[in-house]
Parts: structure tokens; sequence; C-alpha cells
């Protein structure tokens, strides 16, 4: 699998870490974020990640920001991106699960290097269970396509 990462300033370590075991499961990483640690702006890392995983480039997304929110709002921009901030493993695994979210968040403040790897793990390993779930993403991308026009 091909998975998008992005990050701002305050997650430049630990998207470093979370990359390096991505790569150990096996998937190969798109580094889209930042490599530095000198003060940058979060809405165009989330944008890129965004724009990556609806185009096809990549199969699904990582950000890290702080909190995981500010570069979540910025990716949820995006038409056609669902994406959700994880700060444990049930969530991570049901956002896949019940919302078939396409990019996961989190935050560098919030999580610790070792649960951030389990949150990845949780939502890579499952799947999207379709049924009434899938009613109900038609429904959000019905609310999409309203606002969008």
């Amino acid at each position: 699998m091909k998975i998008a990462i992005g990050n701002d300033h305050a997650a430049t370590e630990l998207k470093m870490e979370i990359m390096e075991y991505v790569k150990g499961l096996g998937h190969e990483v798109i580094n889209f974020g930042t490599d530095g640690h000198e003060s940058c702006n979060y809405p165009e890392f989330g944008e890129k990640v965004g724009r990556a995983v609806v185009s096809g480039e990549a199969d699904c997304g990582i950000l890290i920001c702080g909190t995981g929110v500010g570069i979540s709002m910025a990716a949820n921009k995006v038409k056609g991106v669902r994406c959700g901030v994880c700060s444990d493993v049930t969530t991570a695994h049901l956002i896949k699960e019940h919302n078939n979210a396409n990019i996961i968040a989190f935050g560098a403040r919030i999580v610790g290097s070792e649960l951030a790897k389990d949150i990845v793990k949780s939502y890579l390993e499952a799947e999207f269970l379709g049924g009434r779930h899938q009613n109900r993403i038609d429904m959000i991308s019905e609310i999409e396509q309203r606002e969008c026009q």
C-alpha cells in the first residue's frame, strides 16, 4: 500500500518514527510533511495529503500536528477526504470500519510514539464493513456535493 504522510513542525520526530514503522510493515511512504523544526503552516500539509489520497496517488494518509485537529480540518476541506482524529486504537479501528476514513490524524503533543504506532496499525488492519455504514458515507458525500456546488 502507498501511504501519504504529512506533518507540521510540532510532529517532525514522530513523523520520522511513524514513517519507519510503516515501511517496516511493508508499505511505501510518500512524505508530504516538513522535515524541519521551523514553524510552518499545517493546512498546506493537510491539503497535500488529502489531494494525494483523493487522486489515487496514495491509498490512504496519515497526518500529524500538535493535536491532530487543525491538520485534519484542512484535509477534510478536500472533496472526497474522510479524515478523523484518533487518540486511541479503538477509534482508529472504528473510523475505518464504520466511516471508511481514508486518512487518520493524531497529535504529537497528545499521543506518544508507541501509542501512535498502535493507532496506525489498528487503522491499517481494519476493513470497511459497508452495509448500513455505506448508507451513511453516501449521506456524507451528498452533503459534500451540495456544499461544493
